[in-house]
């Protein structure tokens, strides 16, 4: 079977979506998949809900598409206010600017910090301080700020070599510590790095507040986010955080960053900002950061063909809407609770699970060889594949992940169903990942990759 979507995996062939209801997926064969990741950790409300199908018909109606240097329109306006209120906290208001994907907005979050010092007269401030064990999209610019060594690799002679610190992976800390005691020494990491490179070269350091699929959601202590902030104010750099995974309700807060308190100066939205339902993603950017751009040359030179068009634009405020109205914040936090105890249990049955970690309906899951000493498989068994190709025949999807080992092996999995999912949905879906990870470890106990079957 051809197709113009060039596969991840050519030697696999990917049933056909025929549609889809509440967290359920169905292909051409009737065959029923719960959508345990969301998709790409995207659809968060769920699949085909009237409202927004019915917002969606409602604006193609009136128009779908002006130019961004043309045109401003009533939707693009509603959002821009919807996710300032959103947004604004104690020291900042937010002004957004609308792209198409997750890597378009961590891209023009780069670009706005450097042109943030440029019109302030100062050209020196280029570079971008990231972290290992981070993924923040796959333009060249995002990709060089991202630290996942899979998606870096074919291309490393052409990306800038931002990444310089260790991600907050306390499950594999990179410095051996244990925390508290640690002193929080993968935030205090980010000093050293702007000392060693200058920080008079730094314009931003950007962070996902819960690392993504280049670690299968780690989730960083208590003080770290507090102590980054501090660091970055001390030596006046910009704080970009990267969202796009995490924003809009995901983590059990609208944005993850308020579980810490901490206000980004630069705020990269996707995914869940429409739900999938089309394509719409934001940068969001304080005044303290646009106002030297709007003094000065009073435009952001950044921008894409299909940015702030109506129709995406009234569908993204049709899900905040849908979100507000239905409390699904508030669902994600208790669900992801049941969730992770549910998860946790199954890992004290199954020793193939290192740890469950996670906030909200952002899970992740790491597998080892041997739980006791962490040590994970070779890249060679391909687990995390072969976990994900498992569930998938059982009808469960999972979302792929690196282990949070820089550069070396490891297995992982994202587990981020819609928002919208019921107590005996999640039961649905424990009792299919148990059963996909029984028989992926009995057939390593076949091949001698385990000792045990558990």
């Amino acid at each position: 079977m051809r197709s113009h979507l060039i596969k991840a995996d050519m030697t696999e062939v990917y049933p056909s979506a025929v549609y889809g209801h509440g967290v359920f997926i169905y292909d051409a064969q009737g065959k029923r998949y719960l959508d345990g990741s969301s998709g790409a950790v995207t659809a968060s409300i769920g699949h085909a809900v009237p409202e927004i199908i019915d917002v969606m018909t409602e604006q193609a109606k009136k128009i779908s598409f002006v130019y961004r240097s043309q045109f401003t329109s009533d939707p693009a306006e509603k959002l821009a206010d919807k996710l300032n209120e959103l947004a604004s906290g104690r020291e900042n208001d937010y002004f957004s600017f609308f792209v198409n994907s997750g890597s378009e907005a961590t891209e023009t979050a780069l670009k706005i910090a450097i042109q943030h010092w440029q019109e302030k007269g100062d050209y020196r401030k280029n570079k971008v301080i990231s972290r290992w064990s981070s993924y923040h999209g796959i333009t060249m610019g995002a990709l060089s700020m991202s630290g996942h060594i899979g998606r870096r690799e074919r291309f490393v002679p052409l990306l800038e070599s931002f990444p310089t610190i260790a991600s907050p992976n306390c499950y594999r800390c990179p410095f051996h510590q244990k925390y508290p005691s640690c002193q929080l020494m993968c935030a205090n990491e980010l000093e050293t790095a702007i000392r060693r490179e200058g920080p008079e070269h730094i314009a931003a350091f950007i962070a996902e507040p819960i690392v993504g699929a280049a670690g299968a959601v780690i989730v960083p202590p208590d003080g770290y986010y507090q102590r980054v902030k501090e660091i970055c104010d001390a030596y006046d750099i910009l704080f970009i955080a990267d969202e796009v995974m995490t924003g809009i309700g995901r983590t059990g807060k609208m944005f993850a960053m308020e579980h810490w308190g901490v206000e980004p100066d630069i705020i990269a939205l996707g995914k869940g900002m429409s739900a999938g339902y089309t394509p719409m993603a934001a940068t969001l950017v304080s005044k303290k950061v646009i106002e030297p751009i709007l003094n000065g040359s009073a435009s952001v030179m950044s921008g894409h063909t299909y940015s702030a068009n109506p129709q995406s634009a009234a569908v993204a405020l049709a899900v905040i809407d849908y979100i507000e109205k239905h409390d699904l914040i508030n669902m994600a936090e208790v669900n992801g609770d049941y969730l992770i105890h549910r998860l946790k249990d199954v890992a004290h049955r199954q020793p193939l699970i290192g740890e469950v970690r996670g906030k909200g309906l952002m899970i992740g899951v790491e597998f080892v060889s041997n739980f006791l000493t962490q040590l994970p498989f070779h890249k060679d068994v391909s687990l995390t594949n072969k976990l994900v190709r498992k569930a998938r025949d059982k009808g469960l999807l999972i979302y792929p992940a690196a282990a949070g080992i820089e550069g070396g092996d490891g297995d992982a999995v994202i587990i981020a169903p819609p928002l919208t999912i019921r107590k005996q949905e999640m039961d649905l879906l424990v009792d299919l990942f148990e059963e996909t990870i029984k028989e992926i470890q009995r057939d390593l106990h076949v091949q001698g990759l385990v000792d045990s079957i558990g």
